[in-house]
């Protein structure tokens, strides 16, 4: 029996990992780039200045997690208002969902945090170290003084970012006036301090270091937004006919024609692969770890400017119009997402409309059922919390119904503050000869003084013994 050659496997074949690869992307000017440079510097400016604003007497957006107030401009929620949070978190993934189908992952490309401080270390990395082909030579290069302080100068920008970063994030939840004066003279509380280094680490890392790895291997988004494409979905694509002629892509000089030389209009320059900053290769087709941010548009757009040749070689299209049909954007997939996007929304919005700024609550003492008093009377007692979630200091009137000649503790009026809760213990008292059952139905109503407005009405129960 002949033996069967073993081929000799080198340890590199062996090991299933593959080490990563850096990306240096290549700087590239276009239509695209400008659409993401104006959201992407908008968004920076709205995280890193919003947390600065006044609204009255206290910060406009100040998650306030001790005292449980989440104060958002004009409004605030209490975690009474929890509903309304899922409301927003269901309305974002269904926005998601719609505008994946729509035209893919634009989101990732345009809008995504994670690419947005990607791109800007990205962008500090290219005025501290140079262009792309000086970033590869440097790389390669031993370490010497330049390359030290060039090195030194880009990790210190995106250290000052990450921390500036933390900061800010922090500064939502405590109040930013009071974190950096408490930063720079070091009197920050503990979880202040770790908060802080978390998200400065985190920004650090993510978009320094790893930056791509997050995209293509710890985003879930990106394995799962092949369920939400059609045949109809925007995306970025390569027009493999166009490109492709009979001798394939290739080099040749400006003036020639493609057709006569049996090219396609790809001249195989590569440069939509140097701009891509997940470096995949557009021209191999739709790939889960393009993000849609249309960098090789704007690269091969440029191209083709140069050659004279017609734009849009890779662009945003769809399969059915690769394909010579017709796209449909009316779809039912698209149509269904986008009405349930709209009931939602609009639920939303009636809710916060129909929002009553108060909150009643009544807890019976689970001590004793009732208690029998000197005077022949049954006692029941109740805790009273009121709550006022307005802007302003209000007055409200406080009366029971269901019971005749009650006699009660219970204040008539009560004034709160502004997004202040106030609790107390009342007691009502009754002849049990003017009841007729052991349990009795009544209700506690709360009106607004100014107004004379029933805002509240809560339901109770009064017991007491029978003969």
């Amino acid at each position: 029996m002949s033996k069967i050659p073993v081929k000799n496997v080198t340890p590199e074949e062996k090991s299933l990992y593959v080490p990563r690869e850096k990306i240096q992307v290549r700087e590239i000017h276009g239509f695209f780039q400008k659409i993401r440079s104006y959201s992407l510097w908008g968004l920076m400016a709205l995280f890193f200045a919003t947390s600065w604003l006044s609204w009255s007497d206290r910060q406009a957006v100040l998650f306030d997690l001790p005292a449980r107030q989440f104060h958002i401009f004009g409004i605030t929620f209490w975690p009474q208002d929890f509903f309304l949070l899922s409301g927003l978190l269901i309305i974002a993934a269904y926005g998601l969902f719609t505008i994946t189908n729509l035209a893919g992952r634009v989101w990732c490309g345009y809008t995504c945090p994670q690419s947005s401080w990607s791109f800007v270390f990205m962008w500090i990395e290219e005025k501290t170290e140079g262009t792309r082909n000086k970033r590869m030579k440097m790389d390669s290069a031993p370490m010497s003084l330049e390359k030290f302080l060039r090195r030194g100068a880009k990790h210190v920008l995106w250290l000052l970012l990450a921390l500036a970063t933390g900061i800010t994030f922090v500064g939502y939840f405590s109040p930013v006036r009071e974190l950096v004066p408490n930063l720079l003279t070091f009197n920050l509380n503990s979880w202040e301090a770790f908060w802080i280094g978390f998200f400065a680490l985190a920004t650090y890392m993510n978009a320094g270091w790893l930056r791509e790895q997050v995209c293509i291997h710890m985003c879930p988004y990106a394995r799962f937004q092949s369920v939400m494409f059609d045949q109809d979905t925007l995306i970025v694509s390569y027009d493999e006919k166009r490109g492709e002629g009979e001798k394939g892509r290739g080099a040749r000089k400006k003036g020639v024609d493609p057709q006569a030389e049996g090219l396609g209009d790809c001249i195989d320059c590569s440069l939509c692969v140097q701009v891509c900053p997940t470096g995949i290769d557009i021209r191999d087709g739709l790939q889960y770890q393009c993000i849609g941010c249309a960098l090789c548009i704007d690269a091969c757009d440029s191209i083709m400017d140069k050659m004279g040749y017609e734009p849009g070689l890779v662009r945003y299209t769809t399969e059915h119009e690769l394909e010579g049909g017709t796209t449909h954007f009316f779809r039912p997939r698209l149509v269904g997402y986008a009405l349930v996007l709209g009931l939602m929304i609009s639920g939303l919005i009636y809710s916060m409309a129909t929002r009553t700024a108060f909150e009643l609550d009544i807890i019976r003492d689970r001590g004793a059922l009732y208690q029998l008093t000197p005077n022949d009377t049954v006692q029941n007692t109740y805790t009273l919390k009121l709550m006022n979630m307005s802007q302003g200091e209000l007055s409200y009137h406080l009366k029971i119904e269901g019971l005749d000649g009650v006699i009660t503790d219970m204040p008539e009026t009560v004034k709160l503050q502004s997004n202040k809760m106030r609790s107390f213990p009342i007691n009502i008292e009754m002849n049990p000869e003017n009841l007729s059952e052991s349990k009795t139905n009544i209700e506690f109503v709360v009106t607004e003084a100014a107004t004379n407005t029933e805002i509240a009405r809560e339901e109770s129960r009064f017991i007491a013994p029978i003969n």
